[in-house]
């Protein structure tokens, strides 16, 4: 799911950054043993004190974003 949500990524740079995030203490993985496997990764309490953080850095992406766009638009005219 993660994968599928994030464009681009490949599944090796995907799994290097949740094993870091992981040892960071950012993100709890569980692994539940049956076939096929399943993986749950879910936010630490440290991760969920993370969340006012990272909303405010997806506003501001969200908004340059929109600028780039915009800005792009008026330069093609």
């Amino acid at each position: 799911e993660l994968k599928k949500l994030t464009p681009g990524i490949t599944q090796k740079m995907l799994t290097q950054q949740l094993r870091e995030l992981e040892e960071d203490g950012v993100i709890i993985r569980t692994v539940y043993n049956q076939v096929p496997p399943k993986v749950v990764y879910e936010l630490s309490e440290l991760g969920q004190s993370l969340r006012p953080v990272i909303d405010v850095m997806c506003e501001w992406g969200e908004r340059y974003i929109q600028g780039s766009t915009e800005n792009q638009a008026s330069s093609n005219m």
